[in-house]
């Protein structure tokens, strides 16, 4: 019944979107892409890296997700994790997952993200 995953949903303050801009296009390098005009009122960002959409939403009694996650694959988990680390963003290394490089960090928001060296689940 399921295609494929479109988009991850994380919620964001009112106000965030400069910030998020900062972390999620200048530091990680995803391309924002325009809301359509039925949806650009509610603030926010939508932004595209490969296959990964992510859409930040604007909540009003907004509490960072520090459980739940996206994961990303990215193809050199190292120098990420130096660039974030020197941006202010102290990534947290996870080495629960023989063979896989990995770690979590907040976003400006305080959501949780995962960075991985490869995909966890088995391709089909």
């Amino acid at each position: 019944m399921i295609l494929r995953l479109d988009h991850v949903q994380l919620a964001i303050p009112p106000g965030a979107e400069d910030a998020c801009r900062r972390f999620y296009v200048d530091l990680l390098g995803m391309e924002e892409v325009e809301k359509p005009a039925s949806l650009a009122a509610r603030g926010g960002l939508w932004l595209r890296a490969g296959d990964a959409a992510v859409h930040l939403g604007v909540e009003a009694d907004f509490r960072p997700a520090r459980k739940a996650h996206p994961g990303f694959v990215v193809a050199d988990p190292d120098a990420l994790a130096a660039a974030l680390a020197q941006a202010g963003h102290e990534p947290s290394w996870d080495d629960a997952l023989p063979g896989i490089r990995r770690f979590y960090v907040a976003d400006p928001c305080g959501n949780r993200l995962e960075f991985l060296s490869s995909g966890i689940t088995p391709p089909a």
